[in-house]
């Protein structure tokens, strides 16, 4: 088992995390309040109502949480490459890319267990648009930070509440994460000079952040669906009876373009994001590894 990929990704998970919350924010926001018709008008009203802090509710928790799925992500993708690639035999050559497609699909949808409870946790944290420094007469935040968050779910809708969501988180990841293991490894072939096993570290660092681009493009439309059946019921009466009736409600109510209207902040905040994710988790695996010249994802 390759354990290098298990703590590289979880460390490059982390530092993804910091450099697109913000963005994530915003675009949580967009998919699940009517009241923010767009990017900008998003971000000048939460900088206005909650300051700086606002872009980062819920943060502490899916550092952690995130740490543990990417960790998850990045190892089983990993791991499922080699057994694929025992099972053709030895000197069978590098990774296919189909291998490298079911790969991901793998590891995407392996990591929904982990992910789920902080997810919703983020999201809702997220979604909380009252400001504690709001007056007396201003209406109070109904979660007070990551953990009362938590316990809250789990008092209010049983501990199965923190799996709100699940369903369309695999149907989000599995796809996507098959496009963006496959996009990435295809660009830095493309990339790689001949008579070298990698590109250079720029190389690495523009098919990283293309890969999270691509991935968004297959993952926003679950994402909105999984976001809304996550705030389903917290604010009043449940809209949503499951997730082909959010699909089909939201399609009747708002038309089909609502899938996509965050798709510009995701592809924003994912190729600064997915840059940094990627570009750490190749330097720490070699360091691991102590093979300086070996890029893991396709090497």
């Amino acid at each position: 088992m390759h354990l290098a990929d298990f703590v590289s990704g979880s460390f490059a998970g982390a530092c993804g995390v910091v450099v697109g919350y913000p963005l994530d924010t915003v675009k949580v926001r967009i998919q699940t309040h009517k009241q923010f018709t767009g990017i900008w008008q998003c971000v000048a009203t939460t900088f206005s109502k909650e300051g700086v802090h606002g872009f980062f509710k819920g943060m502490t928790l899916p550092i952690t949480t995130i740490s543990m799925t990417s960790s998850v992500v990045f190892g089983t993708y990993r791991n499922c490459l080699q057994c694929l690639s025992q099972a053709r035999g030895a000197g069978c050559g590098p990774n296919t890319k189909p291998e490298v497609f079911l790969s991901g699909f793998a590891g995407g949808v392996a990591q929904a267990s982990v992910m789920a409870p902080g997810d919703i946790v983020k999201v809702r944290l997220q979604c909380q648009t009252e400001s504690k420094r709001g007056g007396a007469s201003m209406p109070k935040p109904k979660y007070r930070g990551p953990v009362h968050c938590l316990l809250r779910i789990i008092k209010e809708e049983g501990f199965l509440g923190l799996y709100k969501g699940v369903v369309p988180i695999m149907l989000r990841d599995g796809p996507s994460y098959s496009i963006y293991f496959l996009t990435y490894t295809t660009i830095c072939e493309w990339l790689t000079k001949s008579g070298k096993k990698r590109p250079d570290w720029s190389g690495v660092m523009l098919a990283g952040g293309i890969a999270g681009i691509a991935a968004w493009f297959v993952a926003t439309p679950m994402d909105v669906i999984k976001a809304r059946l996550q705030m389903d019921g917290v604010r009043g009466t449940k809209r949503y009876k499951g997730l082909f009736h959010c699909f089909t409600e939201t399609v009747r109510v708002e038309g089909s373009g609502v899938f996509f209207r965050s798709l510009g902040i995701n592809c924003l905040r994912a190729f600064p994001a997915n840059m940094i994710i990627l570009t750490v988790y190749e330097i720490l695996t070699s360091l691991l590894r102590a093979e300086p010249h070996s890029v893991g994802p396709f090497n």
